[in-house]
């Protein structure tokens, strides 16, 4: 663990940031948030965007073939590029494939909706592999939602194994939304206590009456790269029993970080 928690503390290079690249993804997402096709006027309103500069950027993402625009009333949606995009980083990831069986599993037998995300930095997580439990509860994500990366269950891991100092993680927590937000000093005692146990679980903080246990899985330098993580009602997924998933999650995320350190 002390291996793993020095190789995480080491900072990366400072990245600038480039306005026009980051405008461009704020539309890409927007467009596939909203799923109906937007005007010129709705997505810079919605983005706090001037409206020329914003059509610059759309005009571009067209001739990418990201983006395309009806002809007739003007609105600008997702094109098939998008899905060229997805598919090489799917198949350039090992992960999503050898997580898949696992979560369908683990989904089947412990009747819970299973994901495998992907921690990308210290902003953000993305669900890259997800299995539906046939449960009356419907946790609302699909492959490629996007959440805070400090949000959760999997935002205590992050906290735990991340290079982030207290004033910045206290920064990130205070602007995260939850159902029920935690104390601060309780949730920091949550984070000292997965870095003892290497799991969390989230009693309906996030999502009011929702259970959610997460463990991480690290990449080939001992990096949190990834984690698996489970949902289902908290009546159902009690104390002893999501402990009891949390240890089996736990021998899972084990063997997918040797597969993933033999990939590399």
């Amino acid at each position: 663990m002390n291996e793993i928690q020095e190789g995480l503390a080491k900072p990366g290079p400072r990245i600038r940031e480039v306005p026009a690249v980051t405008r461009a993804f704020a539309i890409l997402r927007l467009l596939g948030r909203g799923g109906d096709p937007m005007t010129l006027k709705t997505i810079s309103d919605e983005l706090g965007m001037v409206t020329s500069t914003c059509l610059h950027i759309l005009r571009a993402l067209v001739g990418e073939g990201l983006v395309k625009v009806d002809a007739g009333s003007k609105r600008y949606s997702l094109d098939v590029g998008m899905l060229t995009l997805a598919r090489s980083v799917i198949e350039s990831n090992p992960f999503p494939a050898l997580a898949q069986p696992v979560l369908d599993r683990l989904s089947r037998d412990a009747n819970v909706t299973a994901i495998g995300v992907e921690i990308t930095g210290q902003d953000h997580m993305v669900v890259l592999a997800l299995s539906r439990s046939h449960a009356p509860f419907r946790l609302h994500v699909d492959v490629g939602s996007r959440f805070p990366a400090l949000i959760s269950a999997t935002g205590r891991l992050v906290a735990a194994y991340a290079a982030m100092d207290d004033a910045e993680i206290e920064r990130r927590f205070k602007a995260l939304r939850w159902d029920q937000p935690p104390d601060i000093a309780a949730w920091r005692k949550d984070v000292e206590s997965v870095k003892k146990k290497g799991y969390s679980i989230d009693r309906g903080n996030y999502i009011d009456g929702v259970t959610v246990v997460a463990v991480p899985v690290f990449n080939a330098h001992g990096r949190l790269s990834y984690a698996l993580v489970a949902a289902a009602l908290s009546n159902q997924l009690v104390a002893a029993k999501a402990q009891a998933l949390a240890k089996e999650l736990q021998q899972e995320a084990q063997t997918l970080s040797a597969l993933l350190a033999a990939r590399a």
